[in-house]
């Protein structure tokens, strides 16, 4: 079956899109960077940095740290981190509603073989 993918670029430096995005929901989820990378099957280098570009781009932080007690700190999402994800799944929501009986023509004509 066809789905859609969205990517929103909203400058040249800031991009956000489906992993962007199902990091921040496992950040939410799991309470730390480190654990939501393992979830996704990503090192905790490459969620940091995918986190770091967001707070920058957008000029104030989507995941904030979180200063733990005997069991270590963590993260969560920034008020803003929660609207990101908020809005940007709302979007996909109405995208697919729209696109898709469109993708319902165009999908049964895809050769399976390939």
């Amino acid at each position: 079956m066809a789905r859609l993918s969205i990517r929103i670029d909203l400058a040249p430096d800031i991009r956000v899109g489906p992993g962007k995005v199902q990091l921040l929901e496992m950040i939410a989820e799991h309470g730390s960077i480190s654990a939501a990378g393992r979830a996704l099957g990503m090192s905790y280098r490459r969620a940091w940095m995918l986190i770091e570009e967001m707070n920058t781009g957008f000029g104030q932080p989507v995941v904030e740290s979180q200063i733990g007690g005997k069991a270590g700190g963590g993260a969560r999402l920034s008020a803003l981190g929660a609207d990101l994800v908020a809005h940007y799944r709302a979007i996909e929501q109405a995208a697919e509603r729209v696109a898709s009986p469109f993708l319902a023509r165009i999908a049964p004509v895809v050769r399976r073989d390939s």
